[in-house]
């Protein structure tokens, strides 16, 4: 990858990303988005290392949820969404963004969720809470299926937002039901709900921009 010297333009706000919290944090956030991207890339640390110690941070999550833990992982939730927001800004600012860093990364984030909700959906098992056992897994079904609808849309050269509930939607909203006492089965029903509506709007707008079959 090459180096961005100091003096190189960088963007004055993350990527637009479209969604319910999105915009907001865009907003708020631009000033030490900006300071930080630039320090990353002082330091030389590559769109590559920022995917993999976000896959890392994570499967660390999912273990520490997996031993019954909440306040921790909801925590750690924090820098492993910030790495993976500064993955794509890096290799972008780099001039090294394509195609195949944008599947590994994709493929990297799923994994990521399926170690995150299925540690805490089994952990809930175990504790014998079935009803947030039962949403951590329906959270993770979904997840999976608003990334797979994306994924379907682009082979048909299809591109569209992130939708209503993305994936920063769901991270913060799974931070707050991890940290604050009492809202983990409140966090888990928006997972589950609102990445419902998500799937359904993506999935109009595809059928709405893909031709209708001819009539034999």
């Amino acid at each position: 990858m090459r180096d961005v010297p100091a003096s190189d333009p960088l963007p004055e706000k993350p990527r637009e990303v479209k969604g319910l919290i999105a915009p907001l944090l865009r907003v708020l956030l631009a000033a030490p988005w900006r300071g930080a991207l630039r320090l990353l890339l002082w330091m030389r640390v590559t769109a590559d290392q920022l995917t993999m110690a976000s896959l890392a941070l994570n499967v660390w999550i999912a273990v520490l949820l997996a031993q019954g833990h909440r306040l921790g992982p909801g925590l750690l939730l924090l820098p492993a969404g910030l790495l993976d927001v500064f993955d794509g800004s890096v290799a972008r600012a780099r001039g090294t963004s394509g195609n195949r860093g944008a599947y590994m990364d994709a493929l990297l984030d799923r994994a990521s969720d399926a170690a995150v909700l299925g540690a805490l959906f089994l952990s809930l098992t175990w504790q014998g809470r079935t009803l947030q056992a039962a949403l951590a897994l329906g959270a993770l079904a979904v997840s999976l299926f608003v990334s797979h609808v994306r994924a379907e849309a682009a082979l048909r050269g299809v591109t569209m937002g992130e939708g209503l509930f993305a994936r920063l939607e769901r991270y913060v909203a799974l931070m707050i039901g991890l940290v604050v006492p009492g809202a983990l089965v409140w966090a888990l029903a928006a997972l589950v709900v609102l990445g419902g509506v998500t799937v359904a709007q993506r999935i109009l707008i595809v059928r709405r921009a893909l031709p209708a079959s001819p009539k034999s």
